[in-house]
């Protein structure tokens, strides 16, 4: 058989050449075949499981997710009527705080791969958390009315006394016979003890009651009632404004004019008041107080308590700032202004 030497060295020539042209390849822009990308979603979680509860808190297990690739996390969803919490772990168990004693919850759990891709929600476990106890609420205090106006009138108490957690007040009128009709819930957390009545009549006289609702459903007895009545529709009125002013403030005389046909016996009156203003002097009225910054709300004197219907009652203001008396309202009735 015939030898030859250099047929070897040839063959590892060229594979040397061949890599140098790849080396190349690569160098001046060319890419080898990429790998295909992961699209494939992981398999649906297994059942959840309960491993540990108590009334404000759950630990919470499943089955493992299988994937091409791998899980990376499985986000954790926790449903509560029309509100929900969104949590996440990196394992096949977690332990959610922060529940409320009594309340029904929807958990789900589904998992992520690195690329992104979901699973398909595992079964849902509805759950109620345990009672946080077995005493009921406290009465709340005695309501109190104020800011009572034609058709709404605002009402406030004294919290409930409750060794767990109060979930909310009801608010109660009372009708003809004891019969009770509930008129308000306050849901927020921790419930706030007060809460706005509207759609009242005007000049009428109601009660009120108010209870307590803890977290397990327990009822307080009701609180002492509260009698209040609506004030009479805001009056009619028209206000003629005369007014001499200087560079940094200003007098104004106002005449009120009672346009109904209802006689207006006491009165308040707001208007457009800046804060930075300053009321220097003030006559046939009495500061109350200023709304908001940005009204100030006089009230009348023993002498002008009373406009008849067609009658009028007179004011008059010395203010700094340039912000003459607009937008001025009687009893909540806003008035027709004419400027002389």
């Amino acid at each position: 058989m015939r030898h030859h030497p250099f047929r070897g060295t040839r063959s590892r020539a060229a594979a040397l050449v061949a890599c140098a042209l790849t080396a190349t390849l690569v160098a001046t822009g060319a890419t080898p075949a990429q790998a295909a990308a992961d699209t494939e979603r992981p398999t649906a979680p297994g059942p959840i499981t309960v491993v540990a509860i108590d009334t404000t808190s759950v630990e919470l297990t499943w089955a493992a997710s299988t994937d091409n690739v791998g899980v990376v996390r499985y986000p954790v969803g926790a449903q509560f009527e029309d509100s929900g919490a969104q949590y996440s772990t990196d394992t096949t168990s977690i332990r959610i705080t922060n529940l409320r004693p009594s309340r029904t919850y929807t958990f789900s759990v589904r998992a992520e791969d690195a690329a992104g891709n979901s699973s398909l929600s595992n079964p849902t476990l509805r759950l109620t958390m345990p009672p946080g106890d077995d005493q009921p609420p406290s009465a709340p205090g005695q309501p109190v009315a104020y800011d009572v106006a034609a058709t709404v009138v605002w009402l406030r108490w004294a919290h409930s006394a409750e060794n767990v957690a109060l979930d909310r007040y009801e608010v109660f009128r009372v009708d003809a016979g004891g019969t009770l009709t509930r008129v308000r819930e306050v849901y927020q957390y921790p419930p706030v003890n007060s809460a706005q009545i509207s759609g009242l009549a005007p000049n009428t006289t109601y009660t009120f009651v108010v209870q307590a609702r803890d977290e397990a459903g327990h009822l307080s007895p009701l609180s002492t009632p509260v009698t209040v009545t609506t004030v009479p529709p805001p009056p009619s009125c028209a206000v003629r404004s005369v007014v001499r002013q200087w560079p940094d403030g200003f007098v104004a005389h106002l005449v009120v004019t009672n346009t109904g046909s209802t006689a207006v016996d006491g009165w308040t009156m707001t208007w457009r008041f800046w804060a930075s203003q300053q009321v220097r002097g003030i006559w046939g009225a009495k500061v109350v107080d200023r709304l908001n910054n940005s009204y100030l709300r006089v009230a009348n004197t023993s002498r002008t308590a009373v406009i008849p219907p067609g009658g009028t009652a007179s004011l008059g203001l010395v203010a700094t700032g340039t912000q003459l008396p607009e937008e001025i309202t009687l009893n909540g009735g806003l008035c027709t202004v004419a400027d002389e």
